[in-house]
């Protein structure tokens, strides 16, 4: 997977994440402002020596890596504590897989047309 996508994808889990642990969409959004924040600090950093893991969805601290050889390891870190936080009942919408409201009013299924009987 290339890097800005990784990013990317680690970007939207994060937020989800987050989205998971607001009570409310007002409070969400202040987390979401604060998480772009950091994402967008080390948006020009290149070198992996200078990148940091800067994933505070709540109270978490930024850490240098120990091997400045690869960024893989940013991302590996970058999971675990995804991990970490993963809430244990995380939000679905209602008609979901998983939802409350998932197959209540399942449609009928198309049928073909009893045959005709002559009584």
């Amino acid at each position: 997977m290339a890097s800005k996508q990784a990013v990317s994808s680690l970007y939207r889990r994060c937020l989800k994440l987050s989205l998971d642990w607001a009570v409310h969409r007002y409070i969400w959004r202040g987390q979401a402002l604060y998480i772009r924040s950091l994402f967008e600090a080390n948006r020009d950093v290149r070198e992996p020596r200078q990148q940091r893991v800067r994933i505070h969805l709540v109270l978490l601290t930024c850490r240098r890596t120990r091997n400045p050889d690869s960024s893989q390891i940013l991302f590996e870190e970058a999971e675990a504590l995804l991990e970490k936080w993963k809430h244990p009942d995380p939000y679905r919408p209602p008609t979901a897989p998983g939802g409350s409201k998932f197959e209540r009013n399942i449609p009928a299924p198309i049928l073909d047309p009893p045959p005709h009987m002559v009584l």
